[in-house]
């Protein structure tokens, strides 16, 4: 019988020997949901595949939904990391647009993966509220860093969100091939070209 897991919220590793543990753990359970998607995975393979017992992985993640919202967690925490496409972009748009189509293009590596990510992330779990409105706060974060926008307005973050759900959309349809690479990078592009450019020229705010 498949275990009902506790609504509470994830342990944090403490010494070198916990954070190692917990990183082969997130590597893990990465591979098998490239290879088998959300819903077929368990977490006793988890646990094998790392090489810990049940209960250490339990006690990290009570739950598949902690456990992916947490793969998903350490995606956005690199999305800030500069590259040569970002660095070498034009104006401040284009390195938003730079920044989530590397994000695109990784998570579509591993349409499984991406698809298990999402639905954790955004399913609204009880206990993974918290982490998931965590990531989503980074990533605005970045997107506001990456426009100079020190101080944003209300309607500033009002379009920030609104760029996060249509590049939420775009992914979506991208994992579940309901449209292109190709297509996905033009759709974000577009997305930031009409919600982004009038923020793009307001230096310091």
């Amino acid at each position: 019988m498949p275990r009902i897991a506790a609504d509470r919220p994830a342990a944090e590793p403490q010494s070198p020997g916990q954070r190692a543990r917990h990183e082969r753990i997130l590597d893990a359970a990465a591979r098998l949901g490239a290879e088998h998607g959300l819903d077929h995975v368990q977490m006793h393979d988890v646990a094998k595949e790392a090489g810990v017992a049940i209960a250490t992985l339990y006690r990290y993640f009570p739950s598949k939904t902690h456990l992916f919202t947490a793969i998903m967690a350490g995606q956005v925490e690199r999305m800030g990391e500069s590259s040569p496409e970002i660095d070498a972009a034009a104006d401040p748009v284009e390195a938003v647009a730079e920044t989530l189509l590397r994000s695109t293009r990784h998570m579509l590596r591993t349409p499984r993966l991406a698809s298990a990510m999402m639905q954790s992330t955004y399913a609204a779990h009880v206990a993974t509220v918290s982490e998931a409105a965590a990531t989503e706060a980074k990533v605005h974060d970045t997107v506001l860093g990456l426009l100079g926008l020190v101080e944003p307005t209300d309607q500033d973050n009002r379009l920030v969100r609104l760029l996060m759900k249509s590049w939420h959309g775009v992914l979506i349809s991208a994992i579940y091939a309901h449209s292109t690479l190709s297509e996905a990078e033009t759709e974000v592009r577009l997305a930031c070209e009409v919600l982004l450019a009038a923020r793009s020229n307001a230096p310091g705010r």
